[in-house]
């Protein structure tokens, strides 16, 4: 999953940033309203974590574009501000709102939850036949043993499996499972969806990945 973290104080944008690689996301940082607009023409997020107080563009007014740009990526706004008028405003602005200082496990709690609606889940997780992926632990199971993925072996399952049924590119898993400085081989993901079948479905005729032939690759139930 890729998430813009948008947060001025560049010690905390850091924290947060290793803190959420080290977690299994992928993170581009920016440091202002403006530029955080500027990186959501161009990619598509799975959530942005979006400071209120920024320089050139405040978090209210990014938020504001970014719906009247008709984009309904999750937005968590992080904030000094605790009183009730600015968590009402903050609440009605995005879609949740957490007051700093906070705890980095909840900051994760709320994130799955974020990311756990806007794709329709009701539980952190996701099975398909049986193969199940735990969104909470990084965990990945078939028939109830455990698997061991790599990192983006991981999160490139996790992406098909938020998005099962629908065909997606190898643009579309590059754009969601790496961050924006990402210029790596152009077969990378092919080797890496092959190792995952080896890894779930060592016999290849019942793996849950499906290839359609020209378009990218899907999963079905």
């Amino acid at each position: 999953m890729r998430i813009l973290l948008v947060e001025d104080e560049i010690d905390l944008n850091n924290i947060i940033s290793k803190y959420l690689k080290k977690n299994g996301y992928s993170v581009d940082s920016v440091f202002d309203g403006e530029e955080a607009l500027y990186y959501l023409k161009s990619t598509i997020y799975d959530l942005i974590i979006l400071d209120i107080m920024l320089p050139k563009i405040d978090g209210y007014q990014v938020a504001k574009t970014i719906r009247m740009e008709k984009n309904n990526v999750p937005i968590l706004m992080l904030t000094a501000k605790d009183d009730i008028d600015d968590i009402v405003t903050g609440l009605d602005t995005a879609d949740d709102y957490l007051v700093k200082p906070f705890d980095f496990k909840e900051l994760l709690a709320r994130i799955r939850a974020l990311i756990r609606r806007k794709y329709g889940n009701t539980t952190n997780e996701i099975s398909v036949k049986n193969v199940t992926l735990n969104t909470t632990d990084k965990s990945v199971k078939v028939d109830n043993k455990e698997v061991e993925l790599t990192g983006k072996e991981y999160e490139i399952l996790e992406y098909l499996l938020q998005n099962k049924g629908k065909v997606l590119s190898r643009d579309n898993i590059r754009d969601h499972v790496w961050n924006y400085d990402y210029e790596g081989e152009s077969n990378l993901i092919d080797v890496l969806i092959k190792n995952i079948r080896k890894k779930i479905s060592p016999e290849d005729s019942l793996s849950i990945i499906q290839t359609k032939r020209g378009l990218g690759y899907v999963i079905k139930d």
